[in-house]
C-alpha cells in the first residue's frame, strides 16, 4: 500500500496504490493523517489503483471524512474500480463519502 499527496492550487490530491487491510491500515491511517490536519480541506483522493479495502480501510476512509467534514471541507473519491465500489456499497459507506 502506497499513499501519494501532492497539493496544487489550493486543492489536495492523493492516490492509494495497493492494497489496505488489517495489516497497514496504521500505515494507511498515517499516511492520511496530513490530510486531516489541513484548516479547510478540499481533498480529491485517486482510488484508481487501490485493489482491495477491508473494514479496517473503511475505518481510516470514514475517520478522515469525519476530520473533512468537521473542518467544512470536502472530499471525494475518484476512480474507484467495481470491486473496491461494491465494498463502499454494500457497506453503506458510498452514502457517507462522495465517490465519482
Amino acid at each position: 500500500m502506497n499513499i501519494t499527496i501532492n497539493e496544487e492550487d489550493g486543492k489536495v490530491r492523493a492516490s492509494v496504490c495497493g492494497r489496505v487491510d488489517t495489516t497497514n491500515a496504521e500505515q494507511f491511517l498515517q499516511g492520511v493523517k496530513p490530510l486531516m490536519e489541513i484548516e479547510k480541506p478540499d481533498i480529491e483522493i485517486d482510488c484508481g489503483e487501490l485493489e482491495y479495502t477491508s473494514s479496517q480501510g473503511l475505518r481510516v476512509f470514514l475517520m478522515l471524512q469525519k476530520a473533512v467534514s468537521a473542518k467544512k471541507g470536502s472530499m471525494v473519491l475518484t476512480r474507484m474500480r467495481p470491486q473496491v465500489k461494491e465494498v463502499f456499497d454494500i457497506t453503506g459507506f458510498s452514502n457517507i463519502i462522495r465517490i465519482v
